[in-house]
């Protein structure tokens, strides 16, 4: 648009010059304006969020990060443990691992990515709380906004009515009458064998970390993604990825996204921890709703824990009606489950150590899919400083890689010839 046009007067018009001056403002108005838009926040950028500080007692403890522009946050209380879930819209956490130490009401911190539309950061407190005040104020002596949450220590009772009080801010209380349908990456051309990789964790969920500060999310995002470049360029298979990027997944949307993408094969990714240093090795779990031994169990509890520890206020969907047909499939599907199990087993050995009975079985939420044979592997330990080192090797997790693609190869041939 322009603003004045000096074609629109007579040459001789005696005021021309002030309609130039008049022209001129008009001109540099429209170049600051330009400029303005230039420097605003493009939009879909994360909101960008530092100087994280907490400071307090056990009595009473105030928690403020900076923020680069206002935002309304929702908010709400979970228990067993007791926790504040703060809900942002999508966040780059410039937040140094120092400042989220546990100090005073606060005894641990965690935040990340939940969707591709927002973050969550969580609080969790040791003992009941009540919230003072969880404000946004903009900043007095610098750009950007500030949010400031003040917490007093409370009795149980005071902690439920404020957590009932504040349930309808939590996102996650009540499911969609129709879960979001997940896209297929890409077509299955030919009707390929469908593998679904599960890269364990992810976003707020960072899951166990190594003796060396290795997250597990990131080992299991980067060994999934080798393992699908493996498989792709064999051009035998249609491969999908519950998640190609650090963010958050509920269990039962892993099973749903292994369902709706009709794949053969369910492999998850893990790296789990234990307080035994130099414990290691790779384990291979199926499914069982009685645990194999008593560390199965352990290992399932804690991933089935994933959820609750992302802040999440529902319960798992519960299984399909078991009538006749579904405990059928059940048991097939349990069958190749544990096919699987042993061919990867035996490819496996070639090319990582093992754990001493490397076969285990317990209740792992990700591998309830009544009709796809699911396997969890876990690739190690991050709590031994070896595994640690080899699961963040490249060339490792390509050797690693490899070998469960000789697996694969080996199961489709077995199930295709035995007609499955």
């Amino acid at each position: 648009m322009r603003f004045f046009n000096p074609r629109l007067f007579n040459e001789n018009n005696a005021d021309e010059p002030l309609l130039r001056m008049l022209g001129l403002f008009f001109a540099i108005a429209l170049s600051s304006v330009g400029n303005e838009s230039a420097l605003a926040q493009e939009p879909g950028e994360p909101l960008r969020i530092s100087e994280f500080r907490m400071a307090g007692d056990e009595t009473r403890t105030r928690i403020v990060f900076d923020m680069d522009r206002k935002v309304e946050p929702k908010w709400f209380l979970l228990r067993s443990p007791h926790r504040i879930v703060i809900d942002l819209p999508r966040s780059d956490f410039a937040i140094g691992t120092e400042a989220v130490e546990a100090r005073g009401l606060i005894g641990k911190v965690r935040y990340g990515d939940m969707d591709d539309d927002h973050s969550r950061m969580i609080l969790t407190t040791d003992g009941p709380i009540m919230v003072e005040d969880l404000s946004v104020l903009e900043n007095e002596n610098s750009p950007g906004y500030r949010l400031i949450v003040d917490i007093v220590a409370g009795s149980e009772e005071t902690f439920e009515a404020a957590m009932k009080a504040r349930i309808g801010e939590a996102p996650d209380e009540k499911r969609p009458d129709t879960p979001p349908v997940r896209p297929h990456e890409g077509s299955n051309e030919g009707n390929k064998f469908t593998l679904v990789i599960d890269p364990g964790h992810g976003g707020i969920d960072g899951g166990t970390r190594g003796v060396n500060g290795t997250s597990e999310k990131q080992i299991t995002l980067a060994f999934a993604l080798e393992l699908k470049n493996k498989l792709d360029e064999t051009g035998a298979y249609h491969v999908v990825l519950t998640r190609n990027r650090d963010v958050f997944l509920r269990l039962d949307e892993r099973v749903r996204i292994a369902r709706q993408n009709d794949a053969d094969l369910l492999i998850s990714i893990h790296a789990d921890a234990i307080s035994v240093r130099n414990f290691r090795g790779a384990t291979i779990y199926t499914l069982s709703e009685r645990a194999s031994d008593a560390e199965a169990a352990a290992t399932a509890a804690r991933e089935n824990l994933s959820d609750q520890l992302a802040g999440m206020t529902v319960e798992a969907e519960s299984d399909e009606v078991a009538d006749i047909l579904v405990d059928l499939i059940r048991r097939e599907t349990h069958a190749f489950s544990i096919r699987f199990a042993r061919t990867l087993l035996g490819e496996l050995t070639n090319a990582v150590d093992v754990v001493n009975n490397p076969l285990r079985s317990a209740g792992f939420k990700v591998l309830r899919a009544p009709d796809v044979p699911s396997i969890l592997l876990e690739l190690g330990y991050l709590s031994n400083p070896k595994d640690e080192a080899l699961m963040r090797d490249a060339e490792w997790r390509g050797r690693a890689a490899e070998n469960i693609v000789r697996a694969i190869e080996a199961f489709v041939a077995a199930k295709t010839g035995a007609g499955g």
